[in-house]
């Protein structure tokens, strides 16, 4: 096993009703020790996964999910077949009660396949369970989504949003990069995902250094933290992270919000058109577009656009809704060209 030595920050007594936004706003990532150990469900699953299963089959009413399916032989690791020609996984629509049944059965296998209904709104699964374990953060308004699963192993990614994440059933451990290790941490493709973002090829725990030798230096900034039912972790905007369910059952709910207005498209957007506009441009092209781009974007200040009457900036004024909507307009009309 790679050797990671740097543990994630903890902090213990703060309760949903104490969380501030000094840690909402961090820019680091933090693990919160029984943040959530007054949670029904949690209670449940320290019982038994038994008792966690009929827990959740309580609010069940029939629902159908998507469910990331793997054969026993990946023991878990999403990831791509060896000629990387596809995902090692594959997703299936599942009565919720039947996923239920496969840990069930498999509960005792030493190696057992992998069934993870992955990011999906639990009120659209099992209505009525946050109502049941709540969470609320201030006046922000987070998407929340469940994930249910057996043994597993996502390799690092990024979310855009910030993200908490609180451990309701099971062991997990997150292991964290931060932003600035995408060029260490060997991503693989941007349009052909086992879970819908790009991850990490490279086996966390059979490294190939010969392969990937600035993999090492990936390992050297990582951060990690096992969590316990209760427990949870403030994960900031764009630091990749890997995340083990450890347990034959495993029950993670999380949060997700964005500190940008929603009217914003995400950056992900600008990328892609990149890549179509940019990328293969000759060396001198790209240079002199990438100083536009610090310019106009990634430097700018108010010294920007401070030669130009506010009135006339356009599109270099603040973004707003009406703004926002007059570019997309704008782009739309372009790339149907």
């Amino acid at each position: 096993m790679p050797l990671v030595t740097r543990k994630i920050k903890e902090l213990s007594g703060i309760s949903p009703a104490t969380i501030s936004d000094e840690i909402l706003l961090s820019d680091e990532p933090l693990v919160l020790r029984g943040f959530v150990k007054d949670w029904p469900v949690v209670k449940a699953g320290l019982q038994s996964a038994e008792e966690a299963l009929r827990y959740l089959s309580g609010f069940d009413k029939g629902a159908s999910v998507t469910v990331t399916c793997g054969d026993a032989d990946i023991r878990g690791h999403v990831s791509y077949a060896p000629d990387m020609s596809r995902p090692n996984v594959s997703r299936q629509n599942m009565l919720l009660e039947t996923v239920f049944n496969k840990f069930h059965k498999h509960a005792g296998d030493a190696a057992p396949p992998l069934y993870y209904v992955a990011s999906t709104p639990p009120e659209d699964c099992l209505p009525g369970l946050t109502r049941d374990n709540p969470l609320v953060l201030g006046d922000r308004q987070p998407l929340e989504s469940i994930w249910i699963g057996n043994q597993s192993r996502i390799p690092a990614h990024y979310d855009l949003p910030d993200n908490i994440a609180c451990v309701a059933v099971g062991r997990r451990r997150f292991t964290l990069f931060p932003p600035d290790q995408i060029e260490n941490l060997y991503v693989g493709p941007l349009d052909m995902t086992p879970a819908g973002q790009p991850i990490s090829i490279v086996d966390f725990y059979a490294p190939d250094f010969d392969r990937y030798p600035k993999y090492r230096a990936a390992l050297e900034a990582a951060q990690t933290a096992n969590l316990k039912p209760g427990d949870a972790i403030f994960i900031p905007s764009m630091w990749w992270h890997q995340v083990e369910g450890l347990e034959s059952f495993n029950v993670l709910m999380n949060y997700w919000w964005r500190q940008s207005p929603a009217y914003m498209s995400p950056p992900v957007d600008a990328l892609n058109h990149a890549l179509l506009t940019l990328r293969d441009l000759p060396p001198a092209q790209k240079k002199a577009w990438q100083h536009i781009f610090n310019h106009y974007v990634f430097e700018n200040s108010e010294e920007t656009s401070a030669h130009i009457p506010a009135r006339s900036r356009g599109v270099l004024g603040p973004v707003t809704d009406t703004m926002a909507r007059r570019i997309r307009a704008y782009l739309l009309n372009r790339l149907n060209r």
